[in-house]
């Protein structure tokens, strides 16, 4: 299946030399979960991200996420997205960044709802920093819900990006407004890989699948400094579509970001060995037709 189409349902593009993104641009840099990621504070085009991918993988569409530009102006982003779209004719579809607590909530969902090529947004909620902490997050507080109920005026997507331990809270939102399609992503963020770990991720993925309305997107699982193996990381895989089931799984390859961790060749090669046991069938909608419909990419 080396040749099949496929839809790449998590990518960035950015060029810190031009815009402003305070993860990449600021000194020092910030704690982050694969470690030092200076490598990545560069630009990342389309034509970066092909000459990556080829000739090996057959991505013909990309779903752009937001990359944490400048948080004053998170329609800037979209407008920027515009650009490269009339210039490389990727990305097919965009996330872009909202503030679901902020008072300008409404007017940036409704401008960025008004770009045709906008399928959501995503807002990283406020969450714990380990799990069995009894403080909740933002996806019990009112204020931040009221702004989540905003989206569905709009028809737009949630990308949800939020540890495991904060996903009972996601399951409470999905069964809130049902109308609103999420997205969990980066596969509800796995990094402890201790049979402890393991265990409480798989009961918590367990609960926010019950509900129809969640997709899952099997993304961003490297190992702070680890190479990305196929041994590392099959059963996460393997346990998600399980879950989830072959018609709400989707993958992404997180570039360039996860180049911290492998090539996209590395990568997308191991997530098709994984999947290979499931048929072509399965495959063809995990690497092209789950994303098409899920983000209605054109």
């Amino acid at each position: 299946m080396t040749n099949m189409p496929m839809v790449d349902a998590h990518v960035h593009f950015w060029d810190p030399t031009k815009n402003y993104y305070p993860w990449l641009n600021d000194r020092p840099l910030i704690p982050f979960r694969y470690g030092d990621y200076s490598a990545i504070c560069r630009p990342y085009l389309p034509d970066d991200y092909k000459r990556d991918a080829t000739p090996l993988h057959n991505v013909v569409k990309t779903v752009y996420i937001e990359a944490e530009w400048d948080p004053k102006d998170p329609v800037g982003e979209m407008e920027y997205i515009a650009r490269l779209r009339r210039e490389t004719g990727w990305p097919n579809v965009a996330v872009g960044q909202a503030w679901l607590d902020r008072a300008d909530r409404a007017e940036v969902l409704e401008r960025l709802a008004a770009l045709d090529f906008v399928r959501g947004i995503r807002h990283k909620p406020r969450s714990n920093p380990k799990p069995n902490v009894t403080a909740t997050g933002s996806m019990v507080d009112p204020h931040w819900v009221e702004g989540y109920a905003l989206l569905a005026r709009h028809g737009l997507r949630f990308d949800l990006q939020t540890p495991w331990w904060h996903l009972h809270e996601a399951a409470q939102l999905a069964d809130l407004y049902p109308d609103i399609p999420m997205i969990l992503l980066h596969s509800g963020l796995p990094a402890d890989r201790s049979s402890e770990g393991i265990a409480g991720w798989k009961s918590a993925m367990a609960i926010l699948a019950k509900r129809p309305n969640v997709s899952a997107k099997i993304s961003g699982i490297g190992l702070p400094g680890q190479p990305w193996l196929v041994s590392n990381n099959r059963d996460i895989v393997l346990t998600i579509i399980d879950l989830y089931g072959v018609d709400r799984c989707m993958f992404g390859s997180n570039f360039p970001v996860d180049s911290v961790c492998g090539d996209l060749e590395t990568i997308f090669s191991g997530y098709k060995a994984i999947t290979a046991d499931l048929g072509a069938e399965a495959q063809a909608k995990l690497f092209h037709d789950n994303a098409i419909r899920i983000y209605d990419v054109r």
